[in-house]
């Protein structure tokens, strides 16, 4: 391989700047290779995962960028945004802009992410194509703009929301429109309303016990759920002060000032799909995270691996580091391991709701895995774990994720249980501090929204510290307490002599 191979990544969200800093890190502009970006969106890139805490106002929306373009120009990478790739030229190794510019490659990574899709609901889009004017869809920097902007707004004001589409996102959006913090900005607290057209909330995630304690508290923070119901129309609203209404497809019609359409995303495969690439659901991707051609690559959202086409932040930043570390060793001559692919921590960031999810568990419990699990409505927390060959495949905790770092690092490294487990993993009561953050291994992730490991924590003097050296904000839901239990277990400092 040439030293002077040029490397060109379509796509500038959380997975190709992670590539691209772990290609920095090693020394490939360095070692004379070029590195391009191409990135749909103007400005830089930012964290997706925090934009519900900016639709909160708990979060400056400066806090969400990840690396700025001062930082690409001092190490060499060439960054174009607001640029739309229309064609992959595989023939000529060119990447083809709507302006017709040519970028020329000699390895491509497709990193182009999701895209939203819009539910059939009836009048959503008017006859020019645009959303009705009370409707927002809410996957990137401008659509939480967009929402900000409503509801900051005094000639028609929000007061009541529904949010189309009960998954994680939808939750931690809901809970920022009826949350009290919004009121640090100026508005009124927003009476929210959730339509999941699944049996209960987090179907992907829960189990019907897991899901009914999680809707309990929904309804204790002031939003109503309703599952098992779909969203068929947009309709003059039964409440004339208020905007428009919902029509369900029970019949039943919600009033509202605001509709927030969540109900998910598809892999982005066009570019994938007229290059002539392997595309099923995703962008299909081996073991080195190579496509059909050999000097294409994807990972992110748009990559199918093994089957499985993820949509979380963990897995694409594992995928980017990975082919980081494919890509140089390459280059070297060498070799790394294949791309095991990763275990899914998927995790609800809503203030006052407390839910972690590990693996798949109602997959691996239809498999024939043992599923332990308890229950407790009066304390609002259920745990359950999926057992397989004495060791945790899957865990899902609502209410209380005080274990959640533990029980991830069991399930990656495939621990063996000890004879009075997993029942001790499950009772508050059995805790012991032997379990507690201070065994963490240094390695283990304790806040997925800035990628910060238990080590990284351990290494700093305070939370402002972790703040400041790591860019993890330690407001995020769990995050703030898995930092501070992590800083509270450390020994202290001897004093000096």
């Amino acid at each position: 391989m040439s030293t002077g191979e040029h490397l060109v990544v379509v796509g500038h969200g959380m997975a190709a700047v992670r590539l691209i800093e772990s290609l920095v890190a090693g020394g490939w502009v360095t070692g004379g290779g070029r590195l391009t970006v191409l990135g749909e969106e103007p400005g830089p890139a930012y964290n997706r995962i925090l934009l519900s805490a900016v639709l909160e106002g708990t979060h400056d929306p400066r806090a969400t960028e990840l690396r700025d373009e001062e930082w690409y120009a001092e190490h060499g990478v060439a960054l174009r945004t607001g640029v739309r790739v229309a064609q992959v030229d595989r023939d000529a190794r060119e990447v083809v802009l709507v302006d017709r510019d040519r970028v020329p490659y000699d390895r491509l990574v497709l990193a182009t992410g999701s895209i939203p899709t819009l539910p059939p609901i009836r009048g959503l889009v008017r006859p020019d194509g645009t959303l009705h004017p009370t409707v927002h869809a809410f996957r990137s920097q401008a659509d939480c703009r967009g929402l900000v902007a409503a509801l900051a707004r005094r000639e028609q004001p929000v007061r009541r929301a529904v949010v189309v589409g009960g998954g994680l996102l939808g939750l931690q959006v809901a809970r920022a429109l009826s949350s009290q913090e919004g009121a640090r900005t100026g508005r009124a607290a927003v009476v929210t309303e959730i339509v999941e057209g699944a049996a209960h909330v987090l179907s992907r995630q829960l189990d019907r016990s897991g899901a009914g304690i999680l809707a309990r508290d929904l309804a204790r923070l002031g939003t109503t759920t309703y599952a098992g119901a779909r969203a068929t129309g947009l309709v003059p609203s039964p409440m004339p002060e208020h905007a428009v209404g919902v029509r369900l497809d029970n019949g039943h019609v919600l009033a509202t000032d605001l509709v927030v359409l969540t109900a998910g995303g598809r892999p982005s495969v066009a570019l994938a799909r007229g290059a002539g690439l392997e595309v099923r659901r995703g962008v299909v991707v081996d073991d080195h995270l190579t496509t059909s051609d050999p000097r294409v690559h994807a990972i992110g959202d748009c990559a199918q691996h093994a089957g499985r086409v993820s949509g979380f932040v963990g897995p694409a930043w594992d995928q980017a580091t990975a082919l980081a570390a494919q890509l140089l060793a390459r280059r070297a001559g060498g070799e790394v391991a294949p791309y095991p692919g990763n275990r899914e921590v998927a995790r609800l960031r809503a203030t006052g709701l407390d839910v972690a999810v590990v693996g798949d568990p109602e997959a691996e419990a239809a498999a024939g895995g043992e599923v332990v699990a308890v229950t407790n409505p009066i304390t609002r927390s259920h745990r359950k774990l999926v057992v397989r060959d004495g060791r945790i495949v899957a865990a899902a905790l609502v209410g209380d994720l005080a274990r959640v770092g533990l029980l991830t690092q069991y399930v990656e490294r495939g621990t063996v249980l000890g004879p009075h487990e997993p029942g001790d993993l499950l009772l508050p009561e059995a805790r012991s501090a032997a379990t507690g953050p201070a065994d963490l291994p240094d390695d283990a992730e304790v806040c997925a929204c800035a990628g910060v490991s238990a080590g990284a924590v351990r290494a700093c003097a305070s939370v402002e510290d972790v703040r400041a050296t790591t860019r993890a904000t330690t407001g995020c839901g769990g995050c703030a307490s898995s930092v501070r239990a992590l800083l509270a277990a450390r020994p202290p400092v001897p004093a000096p002599a």
